[in-house]
């Protein structure tokens, strides 16, 4: 009996009736659209964006080439080359990420000792040409600077959010 009532569903087109109801259902709504540079669409607190590199309030770089971002990230997108400057500190003299392999995990930004890499909440970014998915420790520092007071903020609600 089972068998019969398939056989006879599968040529009354059911599933496709079914469909067709419920596209009739969303056919008569208002419609509504997002007019994307002059509007936005709200965001997730913990949406992760494009990369930056922090620097301390007296313009210092944060980042001490420990390489653990580089030794945490699971899609090998961190490249770190680094040397000892004439005080004895480590600093990069290589930064290097490749947004193409990047999944956006978060793991380098939980990593960092010195809350010198961090995933803003900057999501319009985009490549025109060969290499520039590459953001070099000058892009990254210069991503920063542009966007500190946004990532200071976000900082500060995500201590209050946790």
């Amino acid at each position: 009996m089972q068998r019969l009532t398939q056989y006879i569903t599968s040529f009354s087109f059911w599933d496709f009736l079914n469909g067709m109801k419920v596209t009739g259902k969303y056919f008569w709504k208002k419609k509504f659209t997002i007019q994307y540079p002059e509007e936005k669409t709200p965001t997730s607190p913990r949406f992760r964006g494009i990369h930056a590199l922090r620097r301390y309030p007296n313009g210092e770089e944060r980042c001490i080439a420990c390489k653990l971002c580089e030794a945490v990230c699971p899609a090998l997108a961190i490249t770190i080359e680094a040397e000892p400057r004439d005080d004895q500190s480590r600093r990069t003299t290589l930064y290097e990420i490749d947004m193409f392999k990047c999944v956006y995990c978060g793991f380098c930004e939980e990593a960092c000792p010195v809350d010198a890499i961090v995933l803003t909440n900057m999501g319009d970014y985009h490549v025109e040409h060969r290499g520039e998915n590459i953001l070099t420790k000058e892009k990254l520092l210069a991503i920063g600077d542009q966007y500190e007071t946004h990532i200071a903020k976000d900082r500060h609600q995500d201590r209050e959010y946790r």
